[in-house]
């Protein structure tokens, strides 16, 4: 946002920065911490994380002396060394929800039940919450907005995940009056659907990554959730279910997204895709009812039109994600929220391999099912059952064949899960009509 250094720069000056709370320190809440040092105007004045040593690393490798870090086991107490300068490690994400000072809550956490908690319990605490964690926005997302209305607070999801890059380019083509036809994003390696923990291993360990984390981006579960995300907040429904995987390159593009009358891949326009070949970037395919904007568009080399790609060759991911904590405490402003009318798709859960009756579950980046991007329409009159509600306590209640998408009625859910009990209060709100802001 412009002016945004200059803002920042001056809440330093009045010693006044932004005092942050980043839940979770695995590899997105390190590198978000890290950036938060370097940055004027705002301090990750609170970690935390359930294995306090990611939380005190996360500082520490950030370049924070040892003698400036505390452990705090309750709120009051993390407000005390906060107040002194200090900084504060803690187990219990309650600690920092619950501390006075912290405007501003980031959910790094990556888990739909965690993230659920800490979002509606950061938002009866009258802070504003951002998630880095969409896999738990495209499950309850509309609900967590609507809470965060009522309370007067910001739930936004962040800036640098591919669903907030899109948003910008976006926001930046509606206001300018194009006609947007696509938004979607790149992939950097085909879809593998059986990969698991265990095959991704290696390549995890070289890229010091979670084997989990990596196996959701490399059978597709990640871009599902992606996709579900900007559909959610633009409106735009799957171009095709799962994504169309095209192989493409940038220039390429606008010649791709066209009706297929026109020579293109498409049925229809105003939806979400993904293609091979353009990672790590986002797109926006747009058009102008007038000649003269387009005749502009292709004198500046945008492409030869009707339709014109509008790309970014990177998202920066959570190192990003300060730009949402700014722009929410500075100006009241949200990254990428449910649009009215959300949900608009569905991440839909499909089995990785043959699921026998009373075997169990095991989620996101596991070893049993990867994720799936429906139209929600579809995937409710299908009965799908959204991934994000799959945890380990999930039981199949019959035989499913290897590639089946899975639906309600064929498993026993965990029914102390909490972001269950908030899927429910949405689904009865959306079937009322309710469901509004």
């Amino acid at each position: 946002m412009f002016g945004m250094s200059e803002e920042l720069l001056r809440l330093e000056e009045q010693g006044n920065p932004i005092k942050l709370a980043v839940i979770g320190a695995g590899q997105m809440g390190r590198g978000m911490v890290s950036q938060v040092v370097l940055m004027k105007g705002m301090v990750p004045s609170i970690v935390a994380d359930i294995q306090l040593d990611n939380a005190r690393n996360a500082l520490l490798h950030a370049g924070v002396p040892e003698e400036m870090i505390r452990e705090a086991k309750s709120g009051a107490e993390a407000s005390d060394y906060i107040k002194q300068g200090k900084y504060v490690i803690t187990e219990d994400a309650g600690v920092a929800i619950e501390a006075d000072g912290i405007p501003c809550i980031v959910d790094a956490t990556g888990v739909t039940e965690i993230g659920a908690q800490i979002a509606v319990k950061s938002i009866k605490a009258h802070k504003h919450i951002v998630m880095l964690n969409v896999e738990a926005d495209v499950v309850v997302g509309p609900l967590l907005y609507k809470m965060a209305k009522e309370e007067g607070v910001i739930y936004s999801g962040s800036a640098g995940d591919e669903p907030g890059a899109v948003m910008e380019l976006y926001d930046f083509a509606t206001a300018l009056g194009f006609d947007v036809l696509v938004v979607g994003k790149g992939k950097n390696n085909k879809v593998d659907l059986s990969c698991n923990p265990d095959t991704a291993l290696e390549e995890a360990t070289r890229k010091q990554m979670s084997p989990k984390m990596l196996t959701a981006f490399k059978d597709g579960t990640k871009t599902m959730v992606e996709m579900t995300a900007m559909s959610n907040a633009t409106g735009f429904l799957p171009a095709f279910t799962n994504g169309s995987g095209y192989e493409s390159t940038v220039k390429e593009l606008d010649q791709v997204y066209r009706l297929k009358s026109e020579g293109g891949i498409l049925d229809r326009y105003q939806v979400v895709d993904y293609i091979n070949g353009v990672a790590p970037g986002v797109y926006a395919i747009v058009t102008s009812k007038l000649p003269e904007v387009r005749a502009e568009m292709t004198y500046l080399q945008v492409g030869p039109g009707p339709n014109y790609t509008l790309f970014r060759p990177y998202h920066l991911t959570s190192l990003e994600t300060p730009m949402s904590v700014a722009r929410i405490v500075c100006h009241g402003v949200p990254s990428i929220v449910p649009k009215l009318g959300a949900p608009y798709a569905e991440t839909t859960t499909i089995a990785k391999v043959d699921l026998k009756a009373g075997s169990t579950l095991d989620g996101i980046g596991g070893y049993t099912v990867y994720g799936g991007f429906y139209e929600f329409k579809e995937a409710k009159a299908k009965n799908a059952l959204p991934l994000g509600l799959v945890n380990k306590n999930t039981k199949m209640k019959q035989d499913v064949k290897k590639g089946e998408l899975i639906t309600y009625d064929m498993v026993e859910l965990d029914q102390s899960s909490y972001i269950l009990g908030l899927r429910r209060e949405q689904d009865e709100l959306l079937e009322k009509g309710k469901l509004v802001w």
